[in-house]
Parts: structure tokens; C-alpha cells; sequence
């Protein structure tokens, strides 16, 4: 078991004692934590506001609880037992599209750049804040079960296709396999295509964290859909980077 000094949760005793009611419908977390302590905090102030936690202290037991598909997201430690974050982020990622954000004590950017390119959603350093890890972890389960953006039946950009109610989608008739994330910034885009976007904006209309290691991972994000569009990083004929000024979805319309 390993302790961070300063990594346990930020939240006082009488928000266990008197939780903010629950708002909306709960979601089942799994937390793959190896640190006792932390996860037991942890858990006890997700299960305070009415939703259901699985703790789980070790790597390969944490992916096959995972890929049971009995969890709305996954919040997961960088460094566990046997099998770490990492390995199980981008296993997940190959088998299914649960929302997962990674939680470790690693604060370089290049951590987590790194975890957002192996499939996860979201990204939060040791030490947290217990309400930031609530707000994440529903607006993650919100993408996941759709309920982001206007209830829209499909979008359709050239031969791009997105069904924003069940997180689906397809380009040229091919399925996309997307994450959570991934599918709400190409929504996003694709509602405006032909429309410039910065950063901040994409931001902002993803609902994502708006800290400045967000930020520059926006650019993982980015590189993530263009490989799943089969787009060609160097010269991108769908998702193009204006230098400067941000980024667009070609509206189908060009030459």
C-alpha cells in the first residue's frame, strides 16, 4: 500500500454527516485505489450523496471487475499492484467506452498527457478535492448516458454521422469507437462545422475541466478522433488545425 503525503480528499466531516441532497440519478463508480485509506475516504464521500462504490486495491482484479460492465465510470489510480493505470486504461479502451478518469500522485504533464492518449476522459492530481471528483465524475456519467447537448437525433457532416443519444457513430457507413470524450468534442464540432474553434471555447462547450493541463491535453484529444477518422495527421482533410487560432470540422461542403 502506498500513502501520499497531503493526497487524501479535501472534504470535512459534516459533509458526511450532512450531505448536499442528490440531485439527478446516482451511477455506480468503481475506484481502483491500492492506497486503503484514501479509497475508503474516498468512497465513503461518493456513497454520503446516495451513489454506489466498488473498491477494488489491485490492478488485474480492478480491469476484470471493469470489464464486467456493471459500473457507470471507473476512477482509476496510476500506480497499482500487478497490472498498473496505464495498462488498464488502454485495455478498457480496446474492449468497451466506460468513462474513466485517472486519478495518481504523478503531476507532470507529461503523466498526463500520456493517460489522456491511452483513453481516459478525465485527469485529476493527487492531492483532490472530494466535491471536484463528485462534479467530474457526473458530468462524465452525463456524456456516458447522453444526457449533454440538445437531444438532437443525428448530425450529419459529409459522411460523418452522430446519434447523440445512445454515443454512437459512424463515417462512411464504418462504426466509430469512441470515448466518452472523444464522441462530445467531435459532437461539438460537428455542430459547427465549417466554425473555427479555440481551445477555450472547446472547453467550455465540452463541459471540461477548464485548469490549464485540460487545456493542452485538448490537443491529445484531437490527435485521438483524427486517428479514429482515419484522418491524416500532416495533412487532415476533416479535422484541420487553423495555427493560431484553434481548431475545425471540415462542414463537407469544400472542393
Amino acid at each position: 500500500m502506498r500513502t501520499v503525503p497531503g493526497a487524501l480528499p479535501k472534504w470535512q466531516d459534516a459533509d458526511v454527516e450532512n450531505p448536499e441532497p442528490t440531485r439527478g440519478e446516482t451511477f455506480r463508480v468503481l475506484l481502483v485505489e491500492d492506497d486503503e485509506r484514501l479509497a475508503a475516504l474516498t468512497a465513503r464521500y461518493l456513497e454520503t450523496h446516495g451513489h454506489s462504490v466498488t473498491v477494488i486495491g489491485d490492478g488485474r482484479l480492478g480491469l476484470a471487475e471493469a470489464l464486467k460492465g456493471q459500473h457507470d465510470v471507473v476512477v482509476l489510480d496510476l500506480m497499482l499492484p500487478r497490472l498498473g493505470g496505464l495498462e488498464i486504461c488502454r485495455e478498457l479502451r480496446a474492449r468497451t467506452a466506460v468513462p474513466i478518469i485517472m486519478v495518481t500522485a504523478l503531476g507532470e504533464e507529461a503523466d498526463r498527457v500520456l493517460g489522456l492518449e491511452m483513453g481516459a476522459d478525465d485527469y485529476l492530481a493527487k492531492p483532490f478535492s472530494s466535491r471536484e471528483l463528485l462534479a467530474r465524475l457526473k458530468a462524465l456519467v452525463r456524456r456516458g448516458r447522453g444526457a449533454v447537448g440538445p437531444p438532437r437525433d443525428v448530425i450529419r457532416v459529409g459522411g460523418l454521422e452522430l446519434w447523440p443519444r445512445d454515443f454512437s457513430g459512424s463515417l462512411d457507413g464504418r462504426p466509430l469507437k469512441l470515448t466518452t470524450a472523444e464522441f462530445v468534442l467531435l459532437r461539438v464540432l460537428a455542430e459547427r462545422a465549417g466554425r473555427v474553434l479555440t481551445r477555450e471555447q472547446l472547453l467550455d462547450l465540452t463541459k471540461g475541466s477548464a485548469d490549464e493541463a485540460f487545456d493542452r491535453s485538448i490537443d491529445a484529444h484531437i490527435s485521438r478522433v483524427r486517428q479514429k477518422l482515419g484522418d491524416d495527421p500532416r495533412n487532415p482533410r476533416m479535422l484541420k488545425t487553423v495555427r493560431g487560432a484553434g481548431y475545425l470540422l471540415a462542414s463537407g461542403d469544400e472542393p
